[in-house]
């Protein structure tokens, strides 16, 4: 248990810090399931809400922008798969 006035104010950051980094990481992983399993012609839109949702966690430094740009990258060539399969 934190004694020093600091260390009790540290605690109390962290508690909320770690529940927004948690939703916002859970929201990025229903999204990304959200676009997975959408219909192949909303997948464009789908793509623009992963994206989105991404960016801004990496803005609000909740994952790495490293990590934002692999999981758009790796969004966009599930996209263009499916779209060379189509036709």
């Amino acid at each position: 248990m934190a004694r020093k006035l600091s260390a009790k104010k540290r605690n109390r950051q962290s508690i909320v810090h770690n529940r927004r980094n948690r939703a916002a990481k859970s929201k990025i992983r229903s999204t990304v399931k959200q676009y997975e399993s959408a219909a192949p012609e909303t997948k464009v839109e789908g793509l623009r809400a992963v994206a989105s949702v991404v960016d801004k966690a990496a803005v609000k430094r909740v994952i790495h922008r490293n990590k934002a740009n692999r999981t758009k990258s790796r969004m966009a060539k599930k996209l263009n798969k499916a779209e060379a399969s189509k036709g």
